[in-house]
């Protein structure tokens, strides 16, 4: 019994600890700091970061322990495409602190039309996930 009580202790620690990291190398990107100065709200920063650290842990919770939320389908309509912009503002910081586009566009020799490349790119992103969800492959 003791034996449990420590290893589900050790894994609690472990994954507040994981959810730390990821939510560091979030500020660390920039992409809180950066939405707060688009939305001119950059007085609250540390509120952005005390409910991105508690979005985390609470994410690990809910995945460890599978708890039910009987909100229904415009709750999942929601979060679905909350996660997407969540995910979308990752992949861009992720691109952008690794120069990702400018780099391509130089090596490939690409000056006009890259607007198109970028929205093909979300919208294959878009059309793959609704296949994915859709055929249930998870």
């Amino acid at each position: 019994m003791w034996q449990q009580i420590f290893l589900g202790f050790l894994g609690f620690c472990a994954g507040t600890i994981i959810a730390g990291g990821v939510v560091g190398l979030i500020i660390g990107l920039s992409i809180t700091p950066r939405y707060a100065g688009i939305t001119h709200t950059a007085e609250h920063i540390l509120l952005y970061e005390d409910v991105t650290l508690l979005g985390t842990v609470l994410g690990n919770l809910y995945f460890i322990y599978q708890w039910p939320i009987p909100l229904g389908q415009p709750f999942l309509l929601l979060y679905g495409v909350f996660s997407g912009i969540f995910l979308g503002a990752w992949i861009l910081a992720l691109a952008e602190m690794a120069d990702v586009f400018p780099i391509f566009s130089r090596r490939v020799k690409f000056t006009e039309g890259l607007p198109k490349v970028i929205v093909c790119v979300a919208l294959g992103k878009i059309i793959g996930s609704l296949i994915f969800y859709y055929l249930g492959w998870m």
